[in-house]
């Protein structure tokens, strides 16, 4: 049990949009049971009391798309500058020497760095197999109960390799009936549908440029056939529009919308260059979009019409994308950034730090499935985050403490961090993590992939 005393602010993001001061949250177990001032709890000593005078807290923020292997690549000097497509080819070469090892370390530090800067639940997009590799899944699962972060990972696939027309090598491809059997195995294993799961699956052929028809297809009946949600990269640069136009015919949402990738179990990472007539058909369908700021900046890949899909009742999530194409994990940051890219294209109104937030929590939450997120309400789930307003970086910002989290601030790490009604994060740092030696295995890993390129 833990007491979370005499909060300065909190921002609960329930169904009235309440904003309280100087209140106590009493979280039993995994659920929020009681929020107020001067209630009395039974306490003894398993309950854990935090003083949360200096804290604004929220929901935990969600990660609908990542890819936690490229932390390995992160500011790799041949890609500083490149695009997409480019992009993907160059660190192909690296990312074809991954291991067990790599997947299971890059994927501790960067939900380490998640966790630090205020993400609870998150997503992640594995989708390259190399030869020999085995049972990549089940190594992502290892890391996450080890770092106690929520989770809802994707059973990634490409099928398309370069000796069919596609980017990636043969090498770290699978073909359609494997992926299909993996993915069955992992649904079976893992995915947990109830409403405090710690541990979902979605099914997630990478892109229409690099995943072949029966991919789709077959990846579309197995989820629906076990209720999970799909997942693909869509409509992110004109390069795969031109793509889609010369081998299918159709624009890219088109192509989905033919394989019956639409609806509310279906969400797109990135949504850039969706027409009229492709929003209102996301609208209709209430087919979601993972929006991801800060990666659509540094490829230059456009800015996503995310003020107009919010508008129109489409389905908006936050990502922070991949960390080669970010190159970061910082989802606070990432808030930030979606707010502020927003306003180039509509304006200075066009999304307020409110919205934004709103989108990282709410939005996330609902995305993934997950309706006990998202909102600090009694009840639900006990995924809270304290941000501690009072220090250096705030001063001056206090007129508005929740709007302060987005407009100011130069570190985004978080003081305190809540999952399942569990603390792991406690002043700024992981809980039983040493971050210095994690560094280190991390950064050994890196250079020996980078070494081997054309070694």
């Amino acid at each position: 049990m833990l007491l979370l005393k005499n909060c300065y602010y909190v921002a609960t993001f329930d169904e009235n949009d309440r904003e309280l001061r100087n209140v106590d949250i009493y979280i039993e177990n995994n659920r929020i049971k009681r929020i107020g001032r001067d209630f009395r709890v039974e306490t003894d000593l398993t309950v854990q009391v935090y003083d949360c005078s200096n804290l604004v807290i929220i929901p935990g923020l969600v990660n609908t798309h990542h890819h936690f292997f490229q932390v390995l690549t992160r500011n790799y000097p041949p890609v500083q500058n490149a695009k997409l497509f480019d992009w993907l080819v160059n660190l192909y070469r690296v990312w074809k020497h991954i291991d067990e090892e790599a997947i299971y370390y890059s994927s501790l530090i960067v939900m380490a760095e998640l966790l630090k800067t205020g993400c609870t639940l998150t997503s992640d997009h594995h989708y390259l197999y190399p030869e020999g590799v085995k049972e990549i899944f089940d190594i992502q699962i290892d890391a996450a109960k080890k770092m106690g972060i929520r989770t809802a990972l994707t059973r990634g696939s490409m099928t398309m390799g370069e000796s069919n027309g596609g980017l990636p090598p043969d090498s770290i491809c699978q073909d359609t009936d494997t992926v299909i059997k993996d993915s069955q195995r992992v649904i079976e294993k893992f995915h947990d549908p109830s409403p405090f799961s710690m541990t979902r699956v979605i099914l997630a052929p990478c892109s229409p440029f690099n995943v072949e028809e029966k991919t789709m297809v077959e990846s579309e009946k197995l989820a629906r056939t076990y209720g999970v949600k799909l997942h693909t990269h869509l409509a992110e640069t004109l390069d795969e529009e031109k793509y889609c136009l010369e081998k299918y015919g159709v624009r890219p949402f088109r192509y989905m919308e033919k394989l019956n990738w639409v609806g509310e179990d279906v969400f797109f990472a990135h949504g850039i260059w969706f027409n009229d007539d492709e929003m209102k058909l996301l609208a209709e369908t209430k087919t979601g979009v993972a929006h991801c700021p800060t990666s659509n900046m540094r490829l230059g890949s456009g800015i996503a019409r995310v003020k107009e899909m919010y508008n129109m009742g489409i389905p908006v999530s936050l990502a922070v994308d991949g960390s080669s194409s970010n190159d970061s994990s910082d989802m606070l940051g990432e808030v930030r950034n979606c707010m502020l890219l927003q306003r180039v294209r509509y304006g200075n109104d066009a999304l307020t730090a409110r919205d934004a937030l709103k989108i990282a929590t709410k939005g996330g939450a609902k995305m993934l499935g997950f309706d006990s997120l998202g909102a600090i309400k009694e009840g639900y789930a006990a995924d809270l985050i304290g941000i501690n307003v009072r220090d250096f970086q705030f001063a001056g910002s206090l007129s508005d403490p929740l709007a302060a989290i987005v407009f100011t601030g130069f570190n985004h790490s978080v003081e305190l961090n809540i999952v399942n009604g569990r603390v792991v994060v406690s002043k700024g740092k992981v809980v039983g993590l040493d971050e210095g030696e994690l560094t280190e295995k991390v950064n050994r890993i890196s250079s020996s992939l980078i070494n081997r390129v054309d070694a």
